[in-house]
C-alpha cells in the first residue's frame, strides 16, 4: 500500500504573470498617450502678461484659428470646428454641471479682434461670468 503524503498549500505569489501585464498596460499607454492630445493650429500673440492663479478644474479653452473657426477643447470632437449656437449650448450646459469652471480664449494672432469680440459675447450670452486670454510669452 502506498502512502500519500500531503502537499502543503503554496503560500506565496507568483508575480511574473503581473508583472507581463502590467509591462503590456505600459507600452499600451505610452502609445496612445500622444494619440490623445489633439488641438488645433493657433499662432497666439506674444505678449508679456502674468500667469493665471492654478483652479482645481481643468479650464474649459474657446480657439479661434486663422479662418474665424471656433474650436472648444471639451467633449468629443475637439478638433472640428463648431457653430456659434453649439458653443453658447455646449458652454451653457457645462456650467450647469461644473459651475465656476475657468474659460479663456485663445484667439491666433492673425484674426480679426471682432472674431475674439464675438467669441467673448458668445460666452457672456452662455452665462460666463468671466473670460480668461490666452497669450504666449514674448521671446527674450
Amino acid at each position: 500500500m502506498r502512502i500519500r503524503v500531503r502537499k502543503r498549500p503554496m503560500s506565496e505569489i507568483n508575480v511574473v504573470p503581473y508583472i507581463d501585464v502590467m509591462l503590456v498596460l505600459l507600452v499600451i499607454f505610452m502609445i496612445t498617450a500622444p494619440l490623445l492630445s489633439q488641438g488645433v493650429k493657433v499662432d497666439l500673440p506674444r505678449v508679456p502678461s502674468e500667469p493665471l492663479i492654478q483652479n482645481e478644474k481643468t479650464p474649459v479653452i474657446v480657439s479661434v484659428d486663422k479662418q474665424g473657426d471656433f474650436y472648444i477643447n471639451y467633449g468629443e470632437d475637439q478638433d472640428k470646428p463648431i457653430s456659434p449656437e453649439n458653443l453658447v449650448n455646449r458652454i451653457g450646459a457645462l456650467l450647469k454641471y461644473q459651475p465656476g469652471i475657468p474659460v479663456l480664449v485663445e484667439g491666433d494672432n492673425e484674426v480679426p479682434y471682432g472674431q475674439v469680440v464675438q467669441v467673448m459675447s458668445l460666452l457672456q450670452r452662455a452665462g460666463v461670468p468671466t473670460v480668461g486670454m490666452v497669450t504666449d510669452p514674448p521671446e527674450g
